[in-house]
């Protein structure tokens, strides 16, 4: 075992890493985040209590892309709803309205999607209008000049047929008349999910040519409250032209992000589950970009320009937008990326730099998902996919480590014979090694190659909004987070919670008896350094674990199960002794003293 100190030293650190990186950031991350569970609680029964004031005046009149600041937001949703006539929205996956002072979509809920795993806890609010304090919102508009008169931004008030309802099925028509003979005519339609299409046409009936841009706007009051972390992108994204770009919310507050004019593409804004972005018309060049605006109420905005363009008298011009609003389905998102022609739409979804393993790493699950209705189970199926798929290179890595045992004897002889001599020792085993046709580092290649396996995977599990408040069986209502039970007030029997810091769940539990009966299988490094890693890296990894996704823990608690296995299998086809039962029983026999 001495030639894996490398391999251990390489493990220690490892484990260094992990855990300076877990108590430093994961635990504070964890803290902040039931912190601000609690905050947003107390706002909800605040607001709860107060009582809906009268109906108000629509917002001032703002022009273009970046508008004019404003008073900070103090209405209620209740107050902010009433300040304007509406239309209301109502599908299978959405509630709302459509405000009709700049015809924004700026109410908007999720009717699939509950705050908590508790079915009677509110439904996920996605937009809310700008008089709030968690302001977020898209408008179209245009900028015009003197010669085209006013025309639709943030406060113009379209007309609405009475008794307009957007449904999936019946589209909603609005429409506004300047004063210089400019008539604009809104058509919105929705899907039965998230997608919005907003079809404009604009009539001359004036005397003199009209020259008007149009523009988007996804503007948001706040961040999200929950602290971002490095696996994941939250903030600006967008594909402008063919190019993907993803800009923190932190960034643009130093600097708004201004790409190239571009044709084609999409911007908008994202959340770990939720996003709202713009499709503009694609065939049409326009200046995007993501900024921050402190002035007023602070807002953070992904927006677009188009280029200028003229309707001469008598005639007319259409344009098409889309915009996405809601939940970030693999399989919707999938969908709207192919039947609307939307370049790289899937990418709105954070599959991270393995991109070409984890999204098929989700397929897979989401197959076994179909077929079973459980993704607990669907990882589980999965995990054996993969265990699969490494078999030849795990039996390598197994087949490695059994010759290297089996030839320990000889390796002690050459020892014993070069004693000092580190230069003829390592050619002496070198040449055992070409002898007896071993390759001393074949066993790293399988560990090295399912670590983009096992990043890929946790990428999955917390991500995708399928594992949201996923359950499994027993204790486990959502795969991803963390297992809810502790030891520390054993397992939930004791009326009180015990701290972040010493949390440790039975799938933890588990995962680390897995582990150490795992390790287990292999003789005790003689050294002692080696032997103290040895013993206490199943502990480590139980806490360091403890915070993640219970889903991936499970994962990784079967497929020590299924290594186990896998490995004594092996060895005993190479007629190599599995240690594990001596190692065990090595753990309670009593130790000899030395005689003095």
């Amino acid at each position: 075992m001495e030639n894996n100190r490398n391999y251990f030293i390489a493990i220690a650190l490892s484990v260094l890493i992990v855990l300076g990186w877990q108590f430093l950031y994961m635990n504070p991350r964890i803290e902040a985040q039931r912190k601000a569970q609690e905050a947003q609680k107390a706002q909800q029964q605040t607001e709860q209590v107060q009582q809906p004031a009268a109906g108000g005046q629509a917002p001032a009149q703002t022009s273009g892309a970046a508008p004019s600041g404003q008073a900070a937001a103090t209405a209620t949703l209740e107050q902010a709803l009433q300040k304007s006539p509406r239309v209301v929205i109502d599908t299978p996956a959405l509630s709302g309205s459509i405000n009709l002072a700049g015809a924004r979509l700026d109410d908007l809920k999720l009717k699939g999607y509950h705050e908590t795993v508790d079915d009677s806890s509110p439904i996920i609010t996605l937009f809310s209008p700008a008089e709030t304090k968690d302001g977020y919102f898209t408008e179209l508009g245009y900028i015009g000049s003197d010669a085209t008169g006013a025309v639709p931004g943030a406060a113009t008030l379209w007309t609405a047929p009475e008794g307009a309802k957007l449904t999936e099925k019946t589209p909603v028509t609005l429409s506004y008349t300047n004063d210089k003979g400019l008539t604009f005519t809104r058509t919105i339609s929705v899907d039965e999910r998230y997608m919005f299409t907003v079809a404009d046409k604009i009539e001359n009936t004036g005397q003199a040519p009209a020259s008007l841009s149009s523009y988007g706007r996804v503007t948001r009051y706040n961040k999200p409250t929950t602290p971002s972390v490095y696996v994941l992108h939250e903030g600006f994204i967008g594909v402008i032209g063919d190019g993907l770009i993803e800009t923190k919310y932190s960034a643009v507050e130093e600097e708004a992000v201004t790409p190239a004019k571009s044709t084609g593409g999409w911007l908008g804004i994202t959340d770990k589950y939720w996003a709202a972005t713009i499709v503009p018309p694609q065939s049409a060049a326009y200046e995007a970009r993501f900024s921050h605006f402190a002035d007023g109420q602070p807002r953070y905005q992904a927006d677009y320009k188009d280029d200028a363009f003229t309707v001469a008298p008598g005639q007319s011009i259409e344009l098409k937008n889309l915009v996405f609003a809601g939940a970030k389905e693999v399989p919707v998102i999938d969908g709207y990326e192919a039947s609307y022609s939307i370049p790289k739409f899937d990418r709105l979804i954070d599959w991270g730099w393995f991109y070409f393993i984890t999204k098929p790493m989700f397929k897979l699950m989401d197959f076994f998902f179909r077929y079973f209705g459980n993704f607990g189970v669907a990882i589980l199926c999965t995990t054996i996919v993969v265990k699969l798929l490494f078999f030849p290179l795990a039996s390598k890595q197994y087949a490695s480590m059994a010759n290297m045992k089996r030839m320990q004897p000889k390796m002690e002889e050459l020892k014993a014979k070069f004693g000092d001599d580190r230069m003829g020792l390592q050619q002496a085993m070198m040449q055992l090694y070409k002898e007896e046709k071993i390759n001393p580092i074949a066993g790293c290649w399988p560990v090295a190659l399912q670590i983009p396996i096992f990043f890929s995977l946790y990428k999955v599990i917390y991500i995708t909004i399928e594992m949201r408040h996923a359950p499994f069986f027993g204790w486990i209502k959502d795969l991803s987070a963390p297992d809810p039970t502790t030891i520390v007030n054993l397992f939930g029997l004791l009326p009180f919670e015990g701290p972040a810091l010493l949390h440790l769940g039975v799938w933890p539990l588990i995962m680390g008896i897995t582990m150490f009966v795992q390790m287990r299988m292999n003789p005790t490094p003689p050294d002692p350094t080696q032997a103290m890693i040895f013993n206490w890296m199943p502990l480590v990894f139980m806490f360091m674990l403890a915070s993640f996704p219970a889903g991936l823990v499970i994962y990784w608690a079967w497929n020590n199960t299924l290594s186990v296995a896998q490995q004594g299998l092996i060895m005993k086809r190479h007629g190599v002794k599995v240690e594990l039962f001596d190692n065990l029983k090595g753990l309670f026999r009593r130790k000899e003293v030395p005689s003095k």
